[in-house]
């Protein structure tokens, strides 16, 4: 593998040319995306307004608001599943770090609106039979059908809505919140035939039948890209741990071999979600960038102990099988629209940073790559990344120290210093996540427009 390597570091002065990306602005995925969403909403509320003759008095502007707020919910809920669905041109075009804020968000409004349709919807039909708010909620629950399967659906999503906010979601481990949403699939499902049986606006018409659609679909789309396609994948390319090669403190290189590994059609800079099969690791699928260019012969990943699966990664054998799910991002060359581009790397970030250093297209003097690390010993593939900026005419430099001695590059100030005409580059971020959010607000700051600012995050 290191003959591989050397050969491939010595062809990367082939590596010419103008920009490769899409032509397409780079938003454009996405802001179609939203206005697709957008325009559902809206159709849904179509459909309370064609079932809505008059709303007169507290009781029924109480049920009214339970009736809307239920179809948002019931809307929301495939919406919510599609963008995690790992369906490729979303993961290609809008990037998977995107899809998951936009999850995360629309989770928030999907707890909101199912806690406001329950509030309302039990207060409008007390004020209508002249009953007390409990009592009427107790009714509902135990003689509406299917309304205890929707109340435990309704606490399964509420109890997954509150786990994954953020200060909640710093106290658990990637494995407790990857099985816990895996709870959100029995919610959303049995929250299904409840709208099925109570949902007024959703009678034996046409509603129906694309409520029907909408949610059909969804389980389709869902069961083949996150279940069947990654099983017909295994069985093709049939995943195996070649090596574990220790990089540095607390940090392992893992290559996979398998066959036919160049129809995967794997980019520098994405990634792979892998299940590895050994004990305690059957289950999650955990996010790994590549760390190398993808071969015909073998995939890089570099993990960092960051919890309890990334540390076992260090003690897989040779030999072990994997499964996986990918690739993913859109952390790629396609993002790309200046000739000039700047690589901003710090920690274990690196690991896509490196594979792209290798890749991206560039002239001499056009790419450069500045790595930040706290001490000499946390630097990874230094010999690599020397021996790859020497054979492309790239500019590298180690930040390594205290910021007060060799530059804190995520200041406005000193990145316009390290990097002259910053504004004209691209960047590609990647880091820790405070260190994104920090470099992305400096870059800003030194005047690079927002559309040429490329990162990634899986802290979802």
């Amino acid at each position: 593998m290191s003959a591989v390597t050397q050969q491939r570091a010595a062809r990367t002065g082939a590596h010419r040319g103008a920009p490769s990306g899409s032509q397409l602005p780079v938003d454009t995925v996405p802001r179609l995306v939203l206005a697709a969403i957008g325009l559902g909403a809206l159709a849904v509320v179509a459909i309370w307004w064609k079932n809505t003759l008059g709303v007169v008095g507290l009781d029924q502007w109480l049920t009214n608001a339970g009736r809307i707020t239920g179809l948002l919910a019931g809307y929301a809920a495939p919406v919510l599943l599609l963008l995690m669905a790992r369906i490729p041109v979303l993961e290609r075009e809008v990037g998977a770090d995107r899809l998951a804020r936009w999850h995360a968000m629309g989770g928030r409004y999907l707890v909101g609106l199912v806690a406001t349709h329950v509030i309302t919807i039990i207060w409008g039909y007390s004020l209508t039979a002249h009953k007390n708010v409990i009592g009427e909620g107790v009714t509902m629950v135990l003689t509406y059908p299917d309304m205890l399967k929707a109340t435990f659906g309704t606490l399964l999503l509420l109890a997954t809505g509150f786990f994954s906010a953020r200060a909640a979601r710093r106290r658990l481990g990637y494995e407790t919140w990857y099985y816990l949403h895996l709870a959100t699939y029995l919610a959303v499902t049995l929250g299904f035939a409840h709208q099925l049986s109570n949902g007024a606006d959703l009678g034996e018409g046409p509603e129906r039948l694309l409520w029907y659609g909408l949610y059909v679909g969804t389980a389709g789309l869902v069961a083949w890209y996150r279940l069947l396609l990654p099983w017909r994948l295994d069985r093709r390319h049939q995943l195996r741990v070649a090596e574990v090669r220790p990089e540095g403190p607390g940090t392992v290189s893992l290559f996979l071999t398998g066959r036919h590994l160049d129809e995967l059609g794997a980019e520098a800079g994405q990634f792979f979600r892998l299940q590895f099969q050994a004990k305690g690791l059957r289950l999650a699928a955990n996010p790994y960038s590549l760390s190398a260019p993808p071969t015909r012969d073998y995939l890089r990943f570099t993990v960092k102990d960051l919890g309890g699966h990334s540390a076992a990664v260090a003690r897989l054998q040779p030999g072990t099988k994997v499964r996986a799910e990918g690739p993913y991002g859109a952390f790629t060359a396609r993002r790309r629209r200046s000739r000039q581009v700047l690589l901003l790397a710090a920690g274990v970030g690196i690991t896509p940073l490196r594979a792209l250093f290798e890749t991206l297209p560039a002239a001499p003097g056009e790419l450069t790559l500045l790595y930040r690390a706290s001490a000499e010993e946390e630097l990874l593939f230094r010999r690599e990344l020397t021996a790859i900026a020497e054979a492309r005419g790239a500019r590298l430099q180690f930040l390594v120290g205290r910021r007060s001695e060799v530059g804190d590059p995520i200041q406005p100030t000193v990145l316009r210093n390290l990097v002259p005409g910053l504004p004209g580059h691209d960047v590609y971020v990647c880091g820790p996540e405070a260190f994104m959010e920090q470099a992305v607000t400096a870059l800003r700051q030194a005047r690079v427009p927002r559309h040429h600012i490329h990162h990634e995050s899986f802290s979802f």
